[in-house]
């Protein structure tokens, strides 16, 4: 699993003009599943990233985690994460996991926040969406599972 997370002011998410996702002061998670992952690789990731110091002290240094600060989470599904631009000018998927299992991982990923205690939110699985984001900082991080 690959997620690409950006530190926010706020966030939101629409699908057909109506917004099903909108955070405050928190991250936005783009998330992409590949072939062979599994349940214990969204542990993983939702655990490190729960975690992870990227929200500044009162001294101005990155030493607090989402679990610290109470940030909100958007979770985002992004199967093009996985797109490999490596030949040609078309992008492959080949890697990117199947639609329904990429779904239940998605969602066991979303519940595996929730169980940390965070209020999350979540765009439409499959759908066109939306996205807009106020980038705070700007922090952006590339996380992956092992």
């Amino acid at each position: 699993m690959k997620v690409v997370l950006q530190r926010v002011k706020e966030a939101s998410v629409e699908v057909d003009q109506k917004v099903v996702g909108k955070i405050t002061k928190g991250l936005v998670l783009l998330l992409g599943a590949k072939n062979r992952d599994t349940d214990k690789d969204c542990a993983y990731l939702a655990d490190k990233l729960v975690n992870l110091r990227i929200f500044e002290d009162d001294q101005g240094k990155m030493n607090l985690s989402a679990l610290d600060v109470k940030a909100e989470i958007l979770v985002i599904s992004q199967f093009t994460l996985y797109g490999d631009t490596s030949k040609g000018r078309r992008p492959s998927f080949t890697d990117a996991l199947e639609p329904e299992e990429a779904e239940r991982l998605y969602l066991r990923f979303v519940d595996f926040i929730k169980q940390k205690g965070l209020k999350v939110e979540k765009g439409v699985f499959g759908a066109k969406m939306l996205v807009k984001i106020y980038n705070w900082g700007p922090v952006t991080f590339i996380l992956e599972n092992k």
